[in-house]
């Protein structure tokens, strides 16, 4: 009997007690900020010629820090309507070899290039003539081993960017 007064009047405390509510508590100190990463980006048009030897220097408008990475796309096609953009470096195969398009890059520039074991003037002007390639600097506290840069569309969704934050920029030479 003792046992179930006992647990009784535990369960009326605690039905009495979620009614209560006290006088609200001073405003907390203010956090934190948020995730607020700014990519910046580039859009840069290049010709491969044998007279460029099949690369494109670009000077970064500023001087991008150490620990940021860089991320390069090609515009590949057009699909329903919708540009298809695909990570660098990109493999293609012919039948005379591989042939790749690279870049690297410094804090001050990048180059994006040919490259594979192929004789890059057999390349039809479809792979060689007016490639447009975007480029997106990640700021290093942004870099995580879980998200899928290869994906154009979610990069430019999970960073903010819209179309037109792209800066057309020419090339150094």
């Amino acid at each position: 009997m003792y046992r179930t007064f006992k647990h009784l009047f535990f369960f009326i405390g605690i039905i009495s007690l979620q009614a209560c509510e006290g006088p609200e508590g001073p405003m907390g100190p203010e956090g934190e900020p948020g995730i607020n990463i700014l990519g910046t980006t580039y859009e840069v048009e290049i010709d491969f010629t044998e007279s460029n030897d099949y690369t494109d220097l670009f000077e970064f408008p500023e001087d991008i820090v150490e620990s940021d990475a860089v991320l390069v796309y090609r515009l590949s096609g057009v699909d329903n309507g919708r540009d298809v953009w695909r990570i660098l470096p990109q493999n293609y195969f012919f039948e005379e070899g591989v042939m790749i398009y690279n870049f690297d890059y410094t804090i001050s520039d990048f180059s994006i290039f040919l490259d594979g074991p192929i004789n890059y003037s057999i390349l039809g002007s479809e792979w060689t003539d007016g490639q447009i390639f975007r480029v997106i600097v990640l700021p290093s506290d942004f870099l995580s081993g879980r998200i899928n840069y290869s994906d154009y569309e979610n990069t430019l969704k999970l960073l903010s960017i819209d179309e037109s934050d792209f800066i057309r920029i020419d090339a150094k030479n």
